[in-house]
């Protein structure tokens, strides 16, 4: 009778063994699974965001790529837009300097003209003496208005007429034309200076059209 007792309380404690080890078995199968699934998310997530890291870098590039593109095709767009404007105002500027030919060609009209451009420059100099060059063509007509344009200098700025030199030694250069070889040239008007060369105002029909035009380029 003890024997059978001993067996089988020998018997309950190994079935209680194996139980409670069958019993920690699954404890720890689902520890390790549970840490599996853990550590397999962080990795997962990880790759997520080395991914997305991945994508924000290489959408930069290519947003950089576009702008870069689109900054250069603007650039290349306005240079041609200001090469053309330049184009045209040079064009236009060589229609008018041939246009200025033909008004020293009318006597009566140039001749108004030089007596104005003479009263102009004098009332930027404001002074009381000045020297005056013309071109060796247009010696007679300017001796011809100097007196009434001195007079009427001194009228409009209420001072006493002023003492003009008149150049017969130096001269401005003639109008261009296809018979000579390029150089300086003048298609007309005047440059009067102070007596001491400090102050000069270059009255010219070409310096007048330069200062136009300078007016109309376009801004680069």
């Amino acid at each position: 009778m003890e024997d059978v007792d001993v067996s089988r309380q020998l018997k309950q404690m190994t079935d209680f063994i194996r139980q409670e080890a069958v019993e920690k078995a699954v404890e720890i199968e689902a520890a390790a699974a549970e840490e599996f699934q853990i550590e397999k998310l962080q990795l997962v997530e990880a790759e997520k965001k080395k991914i997305r890291l991945e994508f924000d870098r290489k959408e930069k590039q290519v947003g950089i790529k576009k702008k870069i593109d689109y900054s250069m095709q603007l650039n290349a767009s306005r240079i041609k837009v200001l090469q053309a404007q330049d184009d045209l105002v040079t064009n236009m500027m060589e229609s008018a300097r041939k246009e200025l030919l033909y008004i020293s060609q009318d006597h009566q009209t140039y001749k108004k003209l030089l007596k104005l451009l003479i009263v102009q420059s004098l009332l930027r100099l404001k002074e009381p003496a000045v020297l005056l060059r013309c071109r060796k063509e247009d010696l007679e007509l300017v001796d011809s208005v100097l007196e009434s344009a001195r007079n009427e200098y001194a009228e409009k700025a209420n001072v006493y007429p002023p003492e003009i030199v008149v150049d017969r030694h130096v001269y401005l250069p003639s109008a261009p034309s296809h018979y000579q070889a390029p150089g300086p040239s003048c298609s007309g008007g005047v440059v009067l200076a102070s007596r001491d060369g400090k102050i000069v105002c270059e009255n010219t029909l070409d310096a007048r059209l330069q200062v136009v035009f300078r007016k109309k380029l376009p801004e680069k």
